[in-house]
């Protein structure tokens, strides 16, 4: 096949969610190279260097160019070249799906502070953080500007593209810490849960074998786990 996308847990890792979600969704062929994250840093680091230039995931692999592309947002706009439909055909729909697409990229920390990922959890959030509701209430006028201008059903218009793929992994974390949106934002964000490649990605990330402690004690914080779609997992993994 001309892609390979290299990609981290399926449980964890919202970075490679993104791409492998698109390529999914347009129905782009390509291989999937799932490598786990390690309990050791170091030893992660040195695996992913063989196959990343950042040693991170995801990283692209373009097998015909050759070429590496090792950043969520730039495997879009690389994928884009071949595959226009990767964004909206719409001038100002496009324009507010890359605006969007790049505010997910490089914001919401409180988010991807206090609800790390972790897609077989449920967990008791609490009180939101000030950093974490002013993440909500950007996304509640976010998809609503989007669903408002352009239409709907998907964030920037008629057809699922990469402004969509680009908040699957908010539409899990909203699920695990059990964070709701109002009206049309919401409605939008049960839609993207329930997109095929999504659930997908989701499924897969449930029956995973790739646990490590460090990132469900990340992900729990001491809250309390309301279910653990994993929980059987959990045990054998724990040889109870």
């Amino acid at each position: 096949m001309t892609y390979t996308l290299y990609i981290g847990n399926k449980r964890y890792s919202s970075w490679s969610m993104r791409p492998w979600v698109l390529l999914k969704a347009l129905n782009i062929p390509f291989d999937e190279k799932l490598v786990f994250f390690g309990s050791d840093l170091t030893g992660q680091r040195r695996e992913f260097l063989t196959f990343s230039p950042s040693g991170k995931v995801p990283c692209l692999i373009d097998n015909k160019a050759p070429a590496t592309i090792f950043d969520s947002l730039a495997i879009v706009e690389y994928i884009a070249e071949e595959f226009p439909s990767a964004w909206p055909s719409d001038k100002l729909a496009r324009a507010f799906a890359r605006c969007a697409a790049a505010e997910m990229h490089s914001g919401f920390s409180g988010i991807r502070t206090d609800c790390s990922m972790n897609v077989a959890l449920r967990i008791e959030l609490g009180t939101p953080s000030e950093a974490l509701q002013r993440d909500i209430d950007r996304l509640n006028e976010l998809f609503k500007e989007g669903l408002s201008k352009f239409g709907g059903p998907w964030l920037a218009g008629k057809e699922f593209t990469a402004v969509d793929a680009f908040y699957a992994p908010i539409a899990s974390r909203c699920k695990t810490f059990g964070i709701e949106l109002d009206g049309p934002a919401g409605e939008y964000l049960d839609k993207l849960f329930d997109h095929p490649a999504v659930k997908e990605w989701i499924d897969d990330g449930i029956t995973e074998a790739g646990i490590l402690a460090r990132i469900e004690e990340d992900s729990i914080r001491g809250r309390k786990v309301v279910k653990n779609l994993g929980e059987q997992l959990i045990l054998d993994f724990m040889g109870i």
